[in-house]
């Protein structure tokens, strides 16, 4: 092998090493963010029920109609 293609075949195995480092990376962030974005996912519906659960029992009140103690 010649000392020319030696060397870029070293050059494109050190990029070949950055890629894989960064596309792991990038799946750790992926991942990380699926997670989050499930957690908000479940929170929400969770919020959608608890605001279904007020409407149906009429625990929706306005803090209009409540008056102060001092009233």
């Amino acid at each position: 092998m010649t000392p020319d293609v030696e060397r870029r075949l070293t050059e494109l195995e050190v990029k070949l090493a950055f890629a894989e480092d960064l596309v792991e990376r990038l799946n750790e962030t992926v991942f990380r963010q699926q997670e989050q974005i499930d957690l908000l996912l479940r929170e929400v519906v969770a919020l959608r029920q608890q605001l279904r659960d007020a409407s149906e029992g009429g625990g929706l009140r306005s803090l209009r109609d409540e008056l102060p103690p001092h009233y």
